[in-house]
C-alpha cells in the first residue's frame, strides 16, 4: 500500500509531461554552469569536457527522438541529470555545483520566454503587415464609422484598420518591456541564500544572452513577474484578435456584407450547403477568455506566497505555455486569414446612403456661420427627425425645408456630401485622405524598425 502511495505522490509532483518542453535550454544553462565552473577552478577542465560532451550527446538524443522521459524521475532536470550519469559516470555529480533546482528552473523559464517574446513580437509585427496592406488596396473605401453599433460619421476603411494597428503596436511595446524584465539572469542565486562558491555569474550571463544579473537571492529564485507579465501583455494583445474578430465575423454576416473571407478560413454547416461560417474568428473569441484564465489563474497562485520557492510556483508552466501556443497561433493565422479578406467597397459606400452621418458635418456647417455649436445640435437633431420621418435623405430636402429649422441655411448645405466630409476630418489622428496617406507612411517605417531589433 505504502509503494503505491509513493507511486501515487511521484505522479502527483511530477512535472515531466510538460516541462520537458524546457529540455533546450536546461542543457544549455548547464552547459554555460560547467564552464564556469572550470574557468573558476571549480572543477577540473577534463571533468568539465566531460560533462559538455555528455550533455550535447543528450540534446543530440532529444532532437532525434531518441531520449526517454521518465515520470519517476519528476521533472525535465532530473530526466537530464540521471541521463548524464549514465553517459559520463560520477563525474555528473559535479555539475550541481553551486546551483539549485530553484535558480536552474528559473533560469530555464527565463530563456524559454525570452525566445518566446521574440517570436510574439516577430507574429504581432506580420499582423500589422497585414493590416497595412489591407488598407494600402483599402485606402479610398469610405465605410460608416460606428458608435454603440449605430452609424455614427463616414470614415475610411484605412483608418479603420489602422486603429487596429495601432493597438498592435501598443502589444508590441508591451512585449518588448517584458523581455527586458525577463532579461535577467537568476542562476547563482542557490537555493535562496546565494552561494558558497567563488562563482562568475556575469560570465554565464555573458554565455547565455542575459544584459544583467539578478540583485537578490531571494527574489530571484522566487519571482514570477515576468511570466505574469507576459500573460498580461497577452491578455491584451488576445482582447486586440478578439475585437478584430467580432468585426470580421460582422462583416462578413449577410446583414452587412462588408467582407468576404476567404474559404481557407471559413467552413461550412453540416446541413445548409449555403453557409461560409468564419469560424477562425470565432475561436479567436473563445480563446480569449483561456488566456485571461491563464493570466488570473497564475496571479491567484502567486497572491499570498512567502519567500522563497514554494512547490505553488510549479503551476508556472502548463498556464505560460497554452498562453504562447494560443497567442502565436492565433496571431499567425490572423495575418493570413485577413490577406484573404475581398472588400465590398459598394456595399460599404451604399449602407452610408441609408443613414444620416453628415448630422455632425451639418452642425459643424451651421457652427461656421456663427450659430453656436450646441444650438447648431439642437437643430440638427430635428431636422434629422423631419427627413426621417418624410423617409428623405439630407440631400433630397429642399433649401426651403432647411429654412424651417435655421435661417443660416444657405444653398452650400448641398455641397455637403461624404467626400467633404473626410477631407474636413484632417487634423493629425483624423480620416482625411492626406491623413491615411501620411499614416500610412508612419506605420511602414514602423514595421522597418521592429521593437525587438534591438535586444
Amino acid at each position: 500500500m505504502l509503494k503505491n502511495k509513493d507511486k501515487l505522490v511521484r505522479s502527483y509532483v511530477a512535472s515531466i509531461l510538460f516541462d520537458r518542453r524546457l529540455w533546450r535550454y536546461d542543457i544549455e544553462g548547464s552547459i554555460a554552469h560547467t564552464r564556469m565552473l572550470a574557468k573558476e577552478g571549480i572543477i577540473a577542465d577534463s571533468d568539465a569536457a566531460a560533462i559538455v560532451e555528455g550533455l550535447n550527446a543528450i540534446r543530440e538524443e532529444i532532437e532525434g527522438g531518441q531520449f526517454q522521459f521518465k515520470t519517476e524521475l519528476e521533472d525535465i532536470h532530473m530526466n537530464i541529470e540521471a541521463r548524464l550519469f549514465e553517459k559520463a559516470g560520477n563525474v555528473a555529480g559535479k555539475l550541481h555545483t553551486g546551483r539549485s533546482r530553484n535558480d536552474q528552473i528559473a533560469l530555464d523559464m527565463r530563456l524559454f520566454l525570452k525566445d518566446e517574446i521574440r517570436k510574439t513580437a516577430g507574429r504581432v509585427n506580420d499582423l500589422q503587415r497585414s493590416l497595412v496592406e489591407l488598407a494600402e488596396k483599402t485606402r479610398t473605401v469610405i465605410m460608416p464609422g460606428y458608435t454603440h453599433l449605430q452609424q455614427a460619421q463616414p470614415i475610411l476603411l484605412a483608418h479603420h484598420l489602422l486603429a487596429y494597428f495601432d493597438m498592435f503596436q501598443r502589444d508590441a511595446g508591451r512585449f518588448h518591456d517584458c523581455f527586458k524584465r525577463t532579461d535577467v539572469l537568476p542562476l547563482g542565486s542557490g537555493a535562496l541564500a546565494g552561494v558558497a562558491y567563488p562563482i562568475d555569474r556575469e560570465f554565464v550571463a555573458q554565455q547565455l544572452g542575459f544584459s544583467r544579473v539578478s540583485t537578490n537571492s531571494l527574489d530571484a529564485v522566487s519571482d514570477r513577474d515576468f511570466v505574469i507579465e507576459y500573460e498580461a501583455a497577452s491578455a491584451i494583445a488576445m482582447m486586440h484578435l478578439s475585437r478584430l474578430a467580432e468585426e470580421l465575423v460582422l462583416w462578413s454576416s449577410s446583414e452587412f456584407g462588408f467582407i468576404e473571407i476567404g474559404p481557407s478560413f471559413t467552413t461550412g454547416s453540416s446541413i445548409m450547403p449555403q453557409k461560409r461560417n468564419p469560424d477562425v474568428a470565432e475561436l479567436a473569441r473563445g480563446k480569449t477568455g483561456r488566456v485571461y484564465g491563464n493570466l488570473l489563474g497564475m496571479m491567484v497562485s502567486m497572491k499570498s506566497l512567502p519567500l522563497a520557492y514554494n512547490r505553488d510556483m510549479q503551476e508556472d508552466k502548463e498556464s505560460l505555455f497554452d498562453t504562447v501556443d494560443t497567442l502565436n497561433s492565433s496571431l499567425e493565422i490572423f495575418a493570413a486569414m485577413l490577406k484573404t479578406v475581398k472588400v465590398n467597397a459598394e456595399r460599404m459606400r451604399d449602407d452610408i446612403k441609408k443613414d444620416y452621418l453628415l448630422a455632425t458635418d451639418m452642425a459643424d456647417y451651421l457652427a461656421k456661420k456663427g450659430v453656436p455649436f450646441r444650438e447648431a445640435h439642437g437643430v440638427v437633431s430635428k431636422i434629422s427627425e423631419y427627413a426621417l420621418s418624410r423617409g428623405k435623405g439630407f440631400g433630397e430636402l429642399s433649401l426651403e425645408e432647411y429654412h424651417r429649422f435655421s435661417a443660416s441655411f444657405q444653398e452650400d448645405v448641398f455641397s455637403l456630401g461624404l467626400e467633404a466630409s473626410l477631407a474636413a476630418r484632417d487634423t493629425a489622428g483624423g480620416t482625411s485622405p492626406r491623413q491615411i496617406e501620411m499614416a500610412l507612411r508612419r506605420a511602414r517605417e514602423k514595421l522597418s524598425s521592429s521593437l525587438m531589433e534591438e535586444e
